[in-house]
């Protein structure tokens, strides 16, 4: 066992800091055998720890044991040591962190932050760092009872200033280690009080940094159409999560949902992926439904357009801006696509469509969205498409089928928490064909069952039938995926989790990541402001990093005319390490933007 009571994952170089009278190390040592090279410092002189009980043999012990000793160590500044300064540790451990006598929180908190930074610099990228706190003052659920969140040690957060997560939190198991006994309690040869104490094991996270930008290239007809991608998006780009090799949760949910939609009906799966470009003409967002609201439209001005055969020229649409639809009706302008049911039409009308086959076409779809936790501008859709004839009922054998074959997904990798029956339906009345809306495990969309406008069908006697299901929140459901921003992790630990042959629910790699609240005002007038253009900047300087976006307060002067919103915006990252000088500097730089570019007044 390691110190936390955790397997031992039998790191190569160990570093012990703070050590009192070394029988943790000796502990250790015994424990670890000759598969660990041990380092063990003390913040004391040497002449003042061999006054403590048991010190000396214990040190005897561990030269002999080939173990190097240090004294007057300071946890904070361990490169000021040429003996540490040009190593790398696979773990360094710091049992009971205390800045002596009867410090305060404050000063303990500034302890940890310096700690944290001070091991990044001789931490290698897959190390650990193993802190041992006392029941209560580490500031997370895990403690019992907890704390006060202003009364803890916050260590998560003061971990996060230095770039790492809580991965792993377990019992602090003093008695595995024959021997030990804490000392230094109030900078007295006094044990702490290890009762119920957490081990709290932390590893280094992805930087939050602002991504590059992205330029794509899509081919409609005889067009290839140059475009940059909308900020908020660069991450949700070029990802292949769906290719045919993959073992990202949506693919394996996918392969799942499809192995048990087979058996009412053949079907043919569109092997040739449909661009998520499209160009925009009278009626085609109809058949999109809601979905195909223009204002939900990431539009696209193309910095080049050329065509087959001519050289290149500038863009036909130059005039649009990159989030204004068309204006005038016209075939003008080119956007993202916001649903598969974008290309319904296309498939219907194709060569090899046949009636009483299933269609089925995967791929990312985008929509302007409000910054919230049940809502991506990105996501993995599933379109299935067939021509049935109407008396057939082909509604309620899509119904039936979609319910089986969640259910069936769900058995494979159930969730745990979920009870009674994992899918509904509710008619959706309104636009010239109703819908049946999709939910699941009370996620109220999750997809919709409806039929295409009547525009030249395959034949007079046959209606085409559509659904549409949400991989991504289904695959959070089914996998127990607590954000639905992991999805687009770039940590491999995430994807790592999934590749195994038996599936079972997701184990989060960062727990009880800080969250940090802040507010911003201004005035606005309320005919020209576009709220999704706020959410819009909001995800492009956070980089994602905001969880939700609340709109708390809003005023409307009775004789200006203008209105005062106030917004509440909740910092956390699901994935990497977030602290709260990141977060205020990220509230700053919408500050200064939010005037520049939404043209309001701040408060």
């Amino acid at each position: 066992m390691d110190p936390s009571g955790a397997a031992v994952r039998a790191p190569r170089e160990l570093l012990l800091l703070g050590e009192g009278n070394f029988s943790f190390s000796t502990a250790l040592c015994l424990a670890a055998g000759d598969g660990a090279r041990i380092t063990a410092t003390s913040y004391h002189p040497e002449d003042a720890t061999l006054q403590q009980d048991g010190a000396a043999e214990n040190i005897q012990q561990l030269r002999d044991s080939g173990v190097e000793v240090f004294f007057e160590v300071d946890c904070t500044r361990l490169t000021d040591y040429e003996a540490l300064a040009q190593r790398q540790f696979d773990c360094i451990i710091f049992n009971f962190p205390h800045c002596g006598r009867k410090a305060g929180v404050k000063k303990n908190r500034s302890l940890l932050a310096k700690f944290f930074l001070s091991c990044a610099q001789v931490l290698r990228e897959t190390g650990e760092v193993h802190v041992a706190l006392c029941n209560g003052q580490g500031g997370t659920p895990a403690d019992q009872p907890i704390r006060e969140w202003h009364n803890s040690w916050q260590a998560v957060a003061m971990a996060a200033e230095a770039g790492f997560i809580l991965s792993e939190i377990c019992p602090f198991d003093n008695a595995s280690f024959r021997g030990y006994r804490s000392t230094g309690y109030r900078s007295q040869d006094k044990s702490f009080h290890v009762e119920g104490a957490l081990t709290h094991i932390f590893t280094r996270s992805l930087p939050c940094t602002s991504s590059q930008s992205v330029h794509m290239e899509a081919q409609l007809g005889r067009e290839s159409i140059c475009f940059e991608v909308p900020e908020e998006l660069n991450d949700c780009i070029n990802r292949n999560f769906l290719g045919k090799h993959s073992r990202h949760p949506v693919h394996i949910l996918q392969e799942l949902l499809l192995r048990d939609l087979r058996s009412p009906w053949p079907m043919q799966r569109s092997e040739s992926p449909l661009p998520e470009l499209f160009r925009n003409s009278p009626g085609l967002l109809q058949d999109c439904g809601p979905d195909g609201s223009p204002s939900k439209v990431f539009w696209i001005r193309p910095t080049e357009t050329r065509t087959e055969g001519e050289e290149g020229r500038d863009s036909q649409a130059a005039d649009i801006s990159a989030n204004d639809g068309p204006q005038d009706g016209t075939t003008k302008g080119y956007g993202l696509r916001p649903s598969l049911l974008l290309h319904a039409r296309e498939i219907s009308q194709c060569l090899d469509f046949s009636p009483g086959i299933l269609h089925v076409l995967s791929g990312t779809v985008f929509q302007r969205v409000l910054v919230s936790k049940t809502t991506s501008p990105a996501f993995h859709q599933l379109l299935l498409v067939g021509a049935f004839r109407s008396d057939a009922q082909p509604c309620q054998l899509l119904q039936r089928c979609l319910e089986a074959a969640l259910a069936a997904a769900e058995r494979v990798a159930p969730n745990g928490a979920a009870v009674g029956q994992p899918v509904s339906f509710k008619r959706e009345l309104g636009g010239s064909e109703p819908q049946l809306l999709v939910s699941f495990r009370g996620l109220p969309k999750v997809g919709q069952i409806g039929v295409l406008p009547a525009q030249g069908g395959p034949s007079p006697d046959l209606r085409v039938y559509t659904a549409t299901l949400n991989l991504d929140l289904l695959a959070c459901q089914v996998f127990s995926i607590p954000d639905w921003r992991l999805l687009w992790s770039r940590d491999p630990r995430f994807q790592a989790h999934f590749l195994h042959e038996e599936l079972r629910p997701f184990c989060s790699f960062s727990l009880y990541p800080p969250a940090y609240s802040h507010d911003v005002s201004f005035w606005v007038e309320p005919e020209s402001f576009d709220e999704l253009d706020f959410h819009a900047l909001v995800r492009q300087v956070s980089g994602g990093t905001v969880r939700e976006v609340a709109l708390v307060d809003r005023f409307r002067h009775p004789h200006m005319g203008h209105a005062s919103l106030c917004y509440r915006l909740t910092y956390q990252a699901c994935d990497r390490a977030l602290s709260y000088s990141q977060a205020l500097g990220m509230q700053l730089q919408l500050r200064k933007l939010l005037p520049q570019r939404l043209q309001v007044t701040l408060r």
